[in-house]
């Protein structure tokens, strides 16, 4: 009975125990590969135990990975182990279970893959980490198969798009299986239908796999190839060079090499006889042709090989064909290729410049907001102000000191756009009443004074914040930026200041033409001496204006420092830009500020991109283009009515 009740449990745990032991017999089969492996023979070993099913391969693989696994000395067996002091604890690698403690580590050998096997465990490990229940694995699992796709990450990843949880994580897994069935589908026609769908697909991934598609390789024959999927013939002369032909067909077609002026000198030393080689003295060998001639001889003798000669050259380059073959065998799928990256880079091209006009609008409403301000000056008093600059850089301090003091970013943007205004505004009048008020009508002593005035303010704010850049966050909402797609996106900073730029041009234009003081501003930039004979006080409109310009200056350097570094040069950065703004646009002008906001910017981004590693050379260009502009339009774009346009 007790022998019938053995055999009874050891049939019940047989199956257990047979489970447990197939992920270790797999390991004894390949032991020797195992405990010792590199990158070029761990791969079967990776295979089996990927195509045995087996639950626990994954956490085998990432132990192995990880360096976990010993290898006992006395039978082979392996076993995770954990160090304990100068011991170690050993773990079944079936179940995880505890199989001895205290084990010296002398009797046990530690696996240690090297890179490059780590990295092939990894490609590995993707299959299983595909469908982890932990987001961030499947994620690593994503990029590991981005970064190097082969054919066997096809079906793992079809199988784990139904289950995906994330609507990013999915639509990212359809796309990379797509690109797998690109190049690795079963049929030509999946391969096609892929192809076709990665017409709508501007990424730069997308773009890489229609690359890899179309890949070819340079073949040489006597006759044109009619068994290889052809893509074009090579052409001498202009595709290839006379030297780089020979070079090809001594590579491919095992051409005698050109016999070199250092492999003549090297082979006549070597075959020197009683002072003499090929026939001559030594002494006679000091030029070029001599040695040549030695050489010749030596060559006829059969002692070296003969030079390849010009004639030689021709009749081997009459003789052989250049081809570029594709690497892919099937016409059909490089067709549809070609097809497919033709659409694509046409997409591309339109989306580039759909980007680039978007850059340039958003450069065009920074300039029109650090420029408005100087442009109602400028037009209304006549006033060179270099110390504008120093405006936006005041507004941009303002706001880092105000979120001292208000940690929230929303709200501190909210109080600091105001106060800055407030602030700038407070600024100007004070700069207009104690200096620009006694010097209008002459120009070269107000740039000379608003100049040091610059300077100083730069200064003052070294002082006071010092040299280091400082910090002006933006809040959370404003974050990342508007992907249109994967060509076209804009940050939603840059937004936010078109946005602004927008306002305010609405809000200068009602204050110009709906209001008294936009009535009096009008007329004083028009005539000033029929405006005060008009009742219209010009000293005080002028120091309203003043510090209407001044403040939008405050403004617009909380704008600008949301994306820049606010430092005591930033004003710097703009006070060019400001004036060339309101000189092309139209002096006094809120539309021709805008228009040359918009003139600069589109040309300075087109110039960037046609020369984006020199941003100077963008400067530089911009500046010829506004002399030369002025010199046919010396009022700006939209010029001054009315006998100001005259002065």
């Amino acid at each position: 009975m007790i022998r019938l009740l053995s055999f009874l449990l050891a049939m019940i745990c047989l199956p257990a125990a047979l489970h447990a032991q197939d992920i270790q017999s797999l390991l004894q089969d390949h032991q020797k590969v195992v405990m010792k492996s590199s990158r070029k023979t761990v791969g079967p070993v990776l295979d089996a135990l990927v195509a045995s099913g087996q639950p626990q391969v994954a956490t085998f693989l990432q132990n192995w990975q990880s360096k976990n696994v010993y290898a006992r000395k006395d039978d082979g067996l392996f076993f995770y182990g954990e160090k304990t002091g100068k011991t170690l604890s050993l773990f079944d690698i079936s179940d995880q279970s505890t199989v001895a403690q205290d084990v010296d580590a002398k009797s046990l050998k530690q696996i240690k893959p090297n890179g490059g096997v780590r990295k092939e465990i990894g490609k590995a490990l993707v299959a299983f980490q595909l469908s982890d229940p932990d987001i961030a694995r499947r994620t690593d699992a994503l990029n590991a198969i981005s970064g190097s796709m082969n054919a066997t990450q096809l079906a793992p990843l079809l199988d784990s798009i139904d289950g995906e949880t994330d609507p990013t994580l999915k639509r990212r897994k359809e796309r990379l299986a797509n690109y797998l069935t690109a190049r690795f589908g079963d049929t030509p026609a999946a391969r096609i239908a892929a192809i076709d769908a990665m017409t709508r697909d501007l990424s730069v991934d997308g773009r890489a796999v229609l690359s890899q598609i179309l890949e070819t390789r340079l073949e040489v024959s006597k006759v044109k190839p009619v068994t290889v999927n052809l893509a074009r013939q090579l052409e001498l002369g202009t595709d290839l060079t006379r030297a780089q032909a020979y070079e090809t067909l001594v590579e491919l077609a095992d051409l005698p090499a050109l016999i070199t002026e250092n492999d003549i000198r090297l082979a006549l030393e070597n075959n020197v006889v009683g002072g003499r080689v090929g026939g001559a003295p030594t002494a006679t060998l000091g030029s070029l042709q001599a040695r040549a001639v030695a050489y010749d001889a030596l060559a006829a003798a059969g002692t070296v090989p003969p030079r390849v000669t010009d004639t030689d050259i021709d009749t081997a380059l009459a003789t052989w064909g250049f081809y570029q073959v594709y690497i892919d065998a099937d016409a059909q799928v490089t067709e549809a290729a070609l097809k497919a990256q033709s659409t694509v880079t046409t997409r591309v091209q339109i989306n580039q410049a759909a980007d680039l006009g978007l850059d340039a609008i958003s450069l065009a409403s920074i300039y029109f907001l650090a420029a408005v301000g100087l442009a109602i000056t400028f037009g209304v008093m006549g006033v060179i102000n270099m110390a504008h600059g120093e405006f936006i850089m005041m507004g941009a301090y303002t706001g880092y000191v105000v979120q001292q003091f208000i940690t929230n970013y929303t709200l501190s943007l909210v109080v600091a756009l105001p106060l800055a205004f407030a602030v700038t505004f407070a600024a100007g009048v004070l700069m207009e009443r104690t200096v620009i008020r006694w010097l209008y009508n002459r120009p070269l002593e107000t740039l000379l004074a608003t100049f040091g005035i610059s300077i100083a303010l730069q200064q003052l704010a070294k002082n006071i914040f010092g040299t280091q850049a400082r910090p002006l966050t933006s809040p959370g909402w404003l974050d990342g930026a508007w992907v249109i797609n994967d060509v076209v996106q804009i940050s939603f900073i840059r937004i936010a200041i078109f946005v602004l730029a927008l306002m305010f041009l609405g809000l200068l234009l009602f204050i110009l033409k709906k209001t008294r003081l936009g009535l009096e501003v009008r007329a004083v930039t028009q005539n000033p001496r029929m405006a005060a004979s008009m009742g219209i006080n010009p000293d005080k409109i002028k120091m309203m204006t003043f510090g209407l310009g001044s403040g939008i200056a405050g403004i617009a350097g909380v704008a600008i420092g949301l994306f820049a570094k606010v430092t005591s040069e930033m004003g710097s950065d703009y006070i060019v830009q400001s004036f060339m703004t309101v000189v092309v646009g139209g002096v006094g002008n809120v539309w021709g500020t805008l228009a040359g906001a918009a003139m600069i910017g589109t040309f300075q981004k087109g110039v960037e991109w046609l020369n984006p590693s020199n941003t100077l050379a963008a400067q530089t260009y911009m500046i010829l283009f506004i002399i030369l502009f002025i010199q046919f339009r010396p009022k700006g774009i939209i010029a001054l009515k009315g006998r100001a346009a005259g002065d």
